[in-house]
């Protein structure tokens, strides 16, 4: 006789979807009350087992890697949303789309389970929310109003998609209209239930000086306050250069090294030195902080790091991944103090080729704290008084402009893209109220930098790989192909394409006048998809983005292209598995850099202090180090590190970008009724999004306030086009707006087009 655990798992196979309830399989084996409970017992064995899931609704499903998914759900403000895979299935492009009648009681940022249902003839997939596996929004920042039966406190993020009710009693002192923190005490259960919440902590009222930077803090949940046990360790720690250490190390001190920051930096965590060699090569030394002598493998700091992730910085204040004693204090490269530093020293040829290098446990002590500006006036503007002021290294500077130059071209040479766009940098004032909005200066100095880092970090990504040591890549996956279509749907309307169609295949691209062939969508939209798919080579190469960056420089396009590029490509993150850098176009990439604001530094840090530790026991007479000796961290350890690291550093990201946001549209209220140029750089089928000249500021025009005709999207080419007249709003369109309103809920500007001539019929 079959055992029951069998003929459960055979009857739920074989139900639609792999799923089966426990009255479904109760009938089918026509079983009395007794029996039941025998049922119900060996399933929730099997459950406790990992042989069945448990869902909602006491269903029952097999977890199969092919049909099932894990990972955070992100919701569109327009109710569908992606779930974002833990680890992503074989063959799988792109997330998980969710429509949202599938959302089921999902909210932002819930980990979840969802099935896994491929699109026909395609990697990309859809699938239906099963199980919400923990919940994100344990708590909830938004704006307190009084009401009855229940007070409402409105989401900050809109993202949630329900207001929290909290009972009268539950409001603590909030009064109607403040910014309020709330604990989540009950969640939605699909049976009609509302999200229930006690108000915990009152933050202020909307423009108070800082409740912006608390309500992003909260939001994004970003530990600020150290736990005691960091404190005590911090206080009971010695923060200095020991004798002992610093005279076994190598000594750089009499080297003319120097650190190269903004003018507003703190924590100096790198700093360079150049010469020239008797065989005309370049020696590049670069010194970045040795925070792993001070921070100890699983000690109260290292954990700590570890929960953060990565510092923050908001325009007018910093979150900090170490306490100040380390990263403004003792592993800050300040000027004429002994620093300890884990150095790489390398000789590059004039073709920019690493011909040699070495690691070094070092100590230096930096000349100067220079500022991007400064050197910049020293190399560009040949500034009498800062030539006068650091003479003695400005022969240096000199040496650091050529060699970075050479090696910029290098990069170019092997296709790395280099989007060097304008972007904004924000004055405040002392309240914190932003005041103007300017383009931030990139220059040489900040080019010489950047080129050195990226040396550096690669480098040691080929030098940890090439001892075959498990460490942390820094990976930058291929764009998905269906990204690039959509990228060259809108380029060729400009008179570009990413990449060049394959052999004759691009007779078979439908054109725009064949679009009548194509009403209908759903499947027959799919299926012109596979074709453009398959008749262009979207496959592309870092290179074909490169030549593209540069036809379009100068051009009257080149915001919008550069914009809608950077889109069509993903997000790069830290993993364990080398997959090569796409935008850097490098085999192998790693961050070695920055130990003080990121924790994967520390970790790639760690792992070669303990190589040199064991290669300097073998030079000195010990045994033959073994190739895997070196392993601090297991794959397991490095991966769940990863991909902390990587949702730390999205955190940080997302709080930053939306705080700046926040300073906008207040920036942006007090310009109402005005008039602006701006360019359309976005379309959609509820109006246009107009990025302002020179103010960096987006606004959004609905397509409601469009009286001029009635308005309709269309694909191809992108663009609104009126049924009546045939006017026609394009990307890269320049036109006059007005600044109507601030849309606080959905954090936008609200603009209308000012009539002009630069409005045409088609």
């Amino acid at each position: 006789m079959e055992p029951l655990e069998q003929t459960l798992m055979r009857l739920i196979k074989a139900s639609p979807s792999q799923i089966g309830s426990f009255r479904q399989l109760s009938r089918q084996l026509d079983l009395g009350p007794d029996s039941r409970r025998e049922v119900r017992d060996v399933l929730n064995g099997m459950v406790k087992a990992g042989v069945l899931l448990k869902l909602k609704g006491n269903r029952y499903t097999v977890p199969s890697r092919q049909s099932l998914v894990t990972g955070r759900i992100s919701v569109h403000r327009d109710g569908y949303g992606f779930v974002i895979p833990d680890k992503r299935p074989a063959k799988l492009e792109g997330d998980v789309f969710i429509p949202a009648r599938h959302l089921a009681d999902a909210m932002q940022g819930d980990s979840v389970l969802a099935t896994l249902d491929r699109r026909p003839g395609s990697n990309r997939a859809e699938g239906r929310i099963l199980k919400i596996l923990q919940r994100r929004n344990t708590t909830v920042v938004g704006q307190f109003r009084e009401s009855r039966p229940f007070h409402r406190v409105i989401p900050h993020d809109f993202r949630i998609g329900q207001d929290v009710l909290v009972r009268d009693g539950d409001q603590g002192e909030a009064v109607d209209g403040k910014i309020v923190h709330v604990e989540v005490t009950r969640f939605p259960s699909g049976l009609g239930q509302a999200l229930r919440g006690r108000v915990i902590e009152v933050l202020g009222s909307p423009g108070d000086m800082g409740v912006d930077i608390e309500i992003m803090v909260r939001k994004h949940r970003i530990p600020v306050e150290y736990p005691r046990s960091v404190l005590e360790e911090v206080r009971s720690g010695s923060w200095r250069v020991p004798e002992a250490e610093a005279a076994r190390r190598t000594d750089f001190r009499r080297l003319p090294v120097v650190t190269i920051d903004g003018e507003t930096a703190r924590d100096f965590d790198d700093a360079v030195h150049l010469e020239r060699l008797e065989n005309g090569r370049f020696r590049l030394g670069v010194h970045i902080a040795d925070v792993a002598h001070y921070v100890a493998r699983d000690s109260a700091l290292d954990r700590e790091a570890l929960r953060r992730g990565t510092s923050v910085y908001f325009p007018d204040r910093a979150v900090p991944m170490l306490p100040e004693e380390l990263s403004n204090g003792i592993c800050s490269l300040r000027p004429g103090e002994d620093r300890l530093t884990l150095s790489v020293v390398m000789e590059i040829d004039d073709a920019g080729e690493v011909r040699d290098y070495r690691f070094h446990e070092g100590v230096i002590r930096s000349r100067e704290r220079m500022t991007y500006t400064a050197v910049a006036r020293i190399l560009l503007d040949r500034d009498p008084s800062e030539c006068a002021r650091y003479a003695a290294l400005v022969p240096q500077f000199e040496r650091m402009r050529e060699l970075a130059l050479l090696l910029h071209g290098r990069r170019q040479q092997r296709g790395s893209i280099d989007f060097d766009l304008p972007e904004a940098e924000l004055t405040l004032d002392e309240s914190g109220t932003l005041t103007d909005i300017l383009q931030s200066e990139r220059n040489i100095a900040h080019r010489i930098i950047e080129e050195f880092m990226l040396l550096a970090n690669e480098v040691t990504a080929g030098h940890l790989r090439g001892q075959k040591l498990p460490f942390l890549y820094r990976i930058h996956e291929a764009p998905d192909p269906m990204k690039v279509l959509e990228f060259n749907r809108i380029a060729m309307s400009f008179g570009y394409q990413l990449g060049e169609p394959t052999g004759d295949s691009a007779a078979s691209v439908p054109r725009v006048r064949d679009r009548a062939r194509f009403r209908g969508r759903g499947f027959r939209e799919r299926g012109r998809d596979l074709r453009e798919l398959r008749a262009l080579n979207v496959k592309v190469t870092p290179r074909d983005y490169q030549k593209l960056v540069n036809r379009i420089l100068g051009r009257p396009e080149e915001r919008i292209l550069s914009y809608l590029m950077l889109r069509s490509m993903k997000q790069a993150c830290y993993s364990p598995r080398n997959q090569g850098h796409f935008g850097l176009a490098s085999e192998c990439y790693t961050h070695f850099t920055s130990p003080i604001r990121r924790y994967p530094d520390l970790i790639v840090h760690r792992i070669l202090k303990h190589r040199l530790h064991q290669d300097g026991q073998a030079d000195a007479g010990g045994s033959v180090v073994p190739p895997d000796a070196g392993r601090l961290y297991d794959p397991p350890a490095l991966e769940s590190m990863a991909l902390q690291s990587s949702d730390a550093e999205r955190r940080a990201d997302e709080a930053e970008r939306e705080l700046i946001e926040l300073k906008k549209l207040e920036f942006m209220a007090g310009k109402l009724g005005e008039e602006f140029e701006g360019t359309v750089i976005h379309l959609t089928r509820e109006g246009m999004v107009v990025e302002l000249d020179e103010l960096f500021v987006e606004g959004f025009v609905r397509i409601e306030t469009l009286e001029t005709d009635d308005y309709r999207l269309r694909t191809r080419p992108l663009s609104l086009v009126g049924r009546q007249f045939g006017t026609v709003f394009r990307l890269g369109q320049r036109m006059k707006v007005c600044v109507d309103r601030i849309d606080r809920f959905r954090r936008r500007v609200d603009l209308s087009v000012v009539p002009d001539d630069n409005v045409s019929g088609s």
